[in-house]
């Protein structure tokens, strides 16, 4: 099943079939996924031999009566348009700088039934400094375990890292499952190691630690360790 498919389906059951009867005859929302694909795949920047970055913030312009006929259900729309556009751009390869939005805007110029698309950049700002970033071992040494603990805190939760590799994720089989849409499925993993080292798991919108996106790095006591638009404090002890 294909992305567009996939969205479909979704904005199906967000309004159970109220979306069938709105949008008959006029601008579906089908047809903008499908031009919010187009957009990042025309705009696409070749960033290294591996990586290709594409707009992260979007506007979807529409005219009054289209406007007016969509406001009501603007918030799940947006959302599953965001959702759409990650979508397709981790089966196509691409990277984000910031978080994906999309958002709905009257344009008094276009008719009913035409939309056009905007798009650019914003990059997200990088997590506040704790302290300066260490320079990673030459070889990670197995942590001693006399006395010794790791984890990582977000907004006052403490996930213990009692394992060798611990993977961090949207995915249910990830060790630790975060819901944040700007994570990816399988977006990092730390080896426990002395330091631990955190690696990137070739994630949409990237690995921080301490203010610098990383593909591995060692961490520190107090590292900013940032996921998405999801921020962590390593803690070793």
């Amino acid at each position: 099943m294909g992305v567009l498919d996939r969205f479909e389906k979704r904005l199906d059951r967000i309004v159970n079939g109220a979306f069938a009867r709105t949008f008959k005859a006029e601008v579906e929302p089908v047809e903008v996924a499908a031009a919010l694909q187009r957009e990042c795949d025309d705009r696409a920047a070749i960033v290294d031999r591996t990586r290709r970055v594409v707009p992260n913030v979007f506007t979807v312009e529409l005219g009054p009566h289209d406007y007016e006929r969509l406001a009501p259900y603007a918030e799940p729309l947006d959302a599953e348009f965001s959702s759409m556009v990650r979508e397709h751009a981790e089966e196509a390869g691409y990277v984000f700088f910031g978080p994906v939005e999309v958002s709905l805007e009257e344009a008094g110029d276009l008719d009913t039934g035409l939309f056009r698309v905007r798009s650019d950049v914003h990059a997200a700002p990088a997590p506040t400094l704790v302290r300066p970033p260490v320079q990673q071992p030459a070889a990670a040494r197995p942590m001693a375990s006399s006395g010794a603990y790791a984890a990582i805190e977000l907004d006052g939760r403490r996930f213990r890292l009692d394992k060798p590799s611990t993977t961090i994720g949207r995915a249910p089989d990830c060790d630790i499952q975060i819901d944040d849409p700007g994570i990816s499925r399988a977006h990092a993993r730390i080896d426990l190691a002395a330091p631990p080292v955190v690696v990137d798991l070739g994630s949409t919108n990237g690995t921080w630690v301490d203010g610098r996106r990383v593909q591995q790095a060692a961490l520190h006591d107090g590292a900013a360790l940032a996921l998405g638009s999801t921020n962590f404090v390593v803690r070793l002890g």
